[in-house]
């Protein structure tokens, strides 16, 4: 099964921390909401290093280049078998300049066209509350490990 490792930027407000998550492209998802966002992920290369593969996706999906330092926020397994591996990073960013690369698919279904998506339509910064209502179900225990790690950090 294949394994996929992402980041998760966050940022910390008078009111509270707040997490940029994204809403992937194409024509599939375009007019579903909640429950779809995500931390910027993608597929870990044969033989890279997940961290390494969290950093280039992130870049891939949103144009920026985090610096560390990297909080390892664990793995998750979605339903399906397939393993996300997440860091936590702290950063801001304009969530309306991202800029994702894109993929090609056949749209519509069996027309012979061939139409180019970005990955990631749009970007925005969620307080956590709002982050629980919107992130992948399988995604929301990196919101509790973001907790736990800034946590146990200030204790630090």
């Amino acid at each position: 099964m294949k394994a996929s490792a992402g980041l998760l930027l966050y940022r910390r407000l008078p009111h509270g921390l707040e997490v940029l998550l994204v809403h992937p492209g194409g024509p599939y998802v375009a007019r579903r909401g909640g429950r779809v966002w995500s931390i910027p992920k993608g597929l870990v290369e044969p033989g890279e290093a997940t961290l390494s593969a969290a950093r280039r996706e992130f870049t891939e999906e949103t144009g920026l280049r985090p610096q560390g330092p990297f909080l390892p926020l664990g793995t998750v397994r979605y339903p399906t078998g397939k393993t996300v591996h997440a860091w936590a990073v702290e950063g801001d960013c304009d969530p309306t300049a991202i800029v994702s690369n894109t993929f090609a698919i056949e749209w519509p279904p069996r027309s012979g066209r061939t139409v180019h998506f970005p990955e990631v339509d749009r970007a925005a910064f969620f307080d956590l509350p709002a982050a629980r209502r919107v992130i992948l179900s399988a995604q929301e225990p990196f919101l509790d490990a973001l907790l736990s790690v800034l946590e146990t950090s200030s204790q630090d």
